[in-house]
Parts: C-alpha cells; structure tokens; sequence
C-alpha cells in the first residue's frame, strides 16, 4: 500500500527518539495509510504553555513547515499544539494544507455534542479552540499543580487530569476536548473515557483525521 506522507511538528523540544515519535505513531496507528514523519522546534523543552511561549514558537513553526514541505515531500502539515501555533501564517505561505491540533480537536467535538467542555493546561482555553467552539464550550478547567507539558507525565498529573475531567462533568460537560497534545502523550482520552465514559476528543487524532481527508485520493 502506498502511503501519504504528511509532516508533523512538535512544539516540545527533545531529543529522546521515543518521546520525539509518539504522536506521529498515535497518527498512523489510527490511520494506517499515513506515513508521518516528525520534527520539533528548537530551544522550548517545556513545550507551549502561554502567550509567551507562544509567540517564540509561531515563527520557527513557520520556518520548520517551510522546511519539511521543500525537503520532506509531505503531502499536508499537523501542528501538534491545541494552539495552534503558526497555522495561520503557515498557510499565508504554503500551498499544502496546514492543521492545527487546537481547532481540529474542537471541530470533531462539535459533532459528538452540544455541550463541550476544554481541558488543558492553562487558564484560558486556546484561542483557536474557544473561537471553533463558540457558544458550545460550557466550561474549561485545568489539572491542579500541571503548568506546562512536561508536568503531565508524571503520575501527579495523570490524577489530576481524571479529577479536572470529574468536574467538568458536573458543570453540565457531555464531550471533553483536550486542550493540549501533551494529553495524547499519556493517553488521556482513552483513560477518561474508560473511568467516566464521557466522549474524549484526543487532539492529534483528530488532526490526524483531517490530514488523513486532505490527503485522500477519492
């Protein structure tokens, strides 16, 4: 089978092949007829977790993108950050198409349900997110003592992630959408949904989803 190739882009800087891989894996093990093949940012080994983080990020997205499409001969680009960091600019410059994990995860939501909860890592749900959304997001909540992506992978954070998903439950949630890819990493989704049964929205398989259609030859 011939497969299509498309990029994918870390905002978390590592070198562990493993960690580096995982989402690309996530991507092909749901959609067996994509090759992924995966690159990170420089200099942000604590991923994107604010305003701040990212705005350092969007330009070496772009110039990463950029990069992958001349060199990589990939057929689309994800973006594996509920940020969606430089997707816009991304697709000022390309021809290919550009898919932010955010507002791919946010746009499979809306059509599992009406009342759709973010949970994340910041405060604030992402911007590209909360502007898919609209008046479906009901609530938002982050894990107690997770501030960035790394926080996530410690057995803390796993917790904390189950308790933050309990009380978005009970404000009325019925479709939780992970707000950030670090979520993917440890398996969020399929945790919530066996503990609690609520639908989970995984943000990379959704982008993956939506590169999988941009990519497909009907």
């Amino acid at each position: 089978m011939v497969k299509n190739r498309i990029g994918l882009i870390r905002v978390l800087t590592t070198d562990d092949p493993e960690i580096l891989g995982l989402h690309g894996k996530v991507i092909m093990d749901a959609f067996p007829d994509l090759e992924v093949i995966t690159r990170c940012i420089s200099d942000q080994p604590q991923g994107v977790f604010d305003d701040a983080t990212e705005k350092q990020a969007w330009p070496k997205v772009v110039a990463l993108a950029q990069e992958m499409a001349e060199e990589d001969n990939v057929r689309a680009i994800v973006i594996s950050c509920a940020a969606d960091p430089g997707v816009r600019q991304a697709r000022e410059v390309l021809a290919i198409p550009v898919i932010g994990a955010g507002s791919a995860a946010a746009h499979v939501a809306l059509t599992l349900g009406n009342s759709i909860a973010a949970l994340g890592i910041t405060a604030d749900v992402p911007t590209a997110m909360a502007n898919t959304l609209g008046s479906a997001l009901v609530a938002a909540a982050k894990p107690a003592g997770v501030e960035t992506t790394v926080d996530l992978m410690k057995s803390s954070g796993k917790k904390a992630v189950l308790e933050a998903a309990v009380q978005l439950m009970e404000k009325g949630a019925r479709v939780l959408a992970l707000a950030c890819t670090g979520m993917t990493t440890i398996g969020a989704a399929q945790v919530i949904h066996k503990e609690l049964g609520i639908k989970v929205v995984d943000p990379v398989i959704a982008s993956g989803l939506f590169a999988w259609y941009a990519t497909k030859e009907f």
